[in-house]
């Protein structure tokens, strides 16, 4: 049965995460219908960050002590309502409202979701669990966001979220019929839970995310001009290569489970980010070769998604009474590296007149994240110690 809800969950995550990524596949079509420009609709994906950022902790912190099932129905409750205000926008400012919506209770799911699965399962299967619930937003990149073009495509892009809220009403019965009673967070104070932010473990934690997930999007954001102009791939065959990336991604996060499970979060962020590092670095210097540069792309993502499961393990064992408020955090993190690696990415653009020297950007900052992350283990593995003297 934990295996099951576990998979519920991850379906609830794949809906969130379609109404996030499906956005940025129909803009020109908003456009169009709104009578805005693309500059202008693009701001539809800056409102939901902006709300995912700053709502979901705000959310998660006020929700901290409910049952988590309580808290999984009401946030997809009001993602629906969200879906239904999108489903009906005629405006811009209607429509930005309810990306706002959407934004906020989908943030609020996702963290809760990693919660609950990990009071789901024991402690040796945390990594797994932690994949499948990963799983659920990269399928939303391989599945979500072509299914959502194509819907638009047969009949409009209202529909899209239509659909989305009614499968999102049936994932919420499932929640209410099947999941379990998961409890809260323990009765403690907020003021004990935020003093985990000054925990340098944490705070060290949180600067790997800021710098990988900005690493990240300087390549990212410009994925597709790097591989049409500087990789020489032809623009009809990019929908195809992005498929194949999403699947690389899927898998990855299986592996990273799989691997947290056996040999512990801290060895797979190590190894991944590593390898994250060097396919970057590397990227560049095989421009000519079409098939090594997407072979390294693919395994840049696949080692990006290895640690997905990783980071978010790390930090429910290094703050288990604090996990959602901390879980919340770095999911506003995420969205704040995205958002400065974009315009780091476009600024490096705009100096060289070219896409060439992305990667380079973006290993020198994953490199950043990847000191932090040692800072971070090194600093919990000597309060380990002292707390076993201590107890000695």
């Amino acid at each position: 049965m934990n295996r099951l809800s576990i998979y519920i969950l991850a379906l609830g995550v794949f809906l969130t995460a379609t109404a996030e990524l499906v956005v940025s596949g129909i803009l020109h079509i908003i456009a169009k219908d709104l009578n805005i420009t693309i500059a202008l609709s693009g701001q539809l994906i800056t409102a939901y960050s902006l709300a995912f950022a700053i709502g979901t902790p705000i959310i998660v912190s006020l929700t901290s002590r409910m049952g988590r099932r309580k808290v999984l129905v009401g946030s997809l409750a009001v993602f629906i309502l969200g879906c239904i205000a999108c489903s009906a926008s005629s405006n811009l400012t209607i429509l930005m409202a309810s990306r706002m919506i959407l934004g906020g209770s989908s943030g609020a799911y996702l963290v809760v979701a990693f919660g609950a699965a990990a009071k789901l399962v024991p402690a040796e299967k945390l990594g797994s669990a932690i994949g499948t619930i990963v799983l659920g937003f990269s399928s939303a990149m391989i599945l979500g966001v072509p299914i959502g073009i194509a819907i638009t495509s047969w009949m409009s892009w209202h529909a899209i979220f239509i659909i989305l809220g009614l499968f999102s009403l049936i994932i919420t019965l499932v929640i209410l019929r099947l999941l379990p009673e998961i409890e809260g967070d323990e009765p403690i104070s907020f003021q004990q839970q935020f003093k985990v932010l000054g925990s340098l473990v944490i705070i060290s934690g949180l600067f790997l995310t800021f710098f990988r997930e900005s690493g990240n999007s300087i390549l990212f954001t410009y994925l597709t001009p790097f591989i049409t102009d500087i990789l020489h791939m032809k623009a009809s065959n990019i929908s195809i290569i992005m498929l194949v990336f999403g699947i690389f991604g899927a898998i990855g996060s299986r592996v990273g489970g799989y691997g947290v499970d056996r040999w512990g979060a801290s060895r797979i962020i190590t190894f991944s980010t590593i390898v994250q590092v060097a396919t970057l670095a590397l990227l560049p210097l095989f421009s000519e070769s079409l098939g090594i540069g997407l072979g390294l792309i693919a395994l840049m993502i696949s080692s990006m998604f290895v640690a997905g499961p990783a980071i978010q393990t790390y930090f429910i064992q290094q703050a288990p009474q604090s996990s959602n408020l901390v879980l919340s955090l770095n999911t506003s993190i995420v969205h704040l590296g995205l958002a400065a690696g974009a315009g780091a990415g476009g600024v490096m653009i705009n100096a060289t007149s070219t896409t060439l020297y992305n990667p380079w950007m973006a290993s020198f900052i994953v490199t950043l994240g990847l000191a932090a992350a040692f800072v971070s283990f090194s600093l919990g593995k000597k309060q380990r110690l002292l707390k076993f003297h201590n107890q000695a």
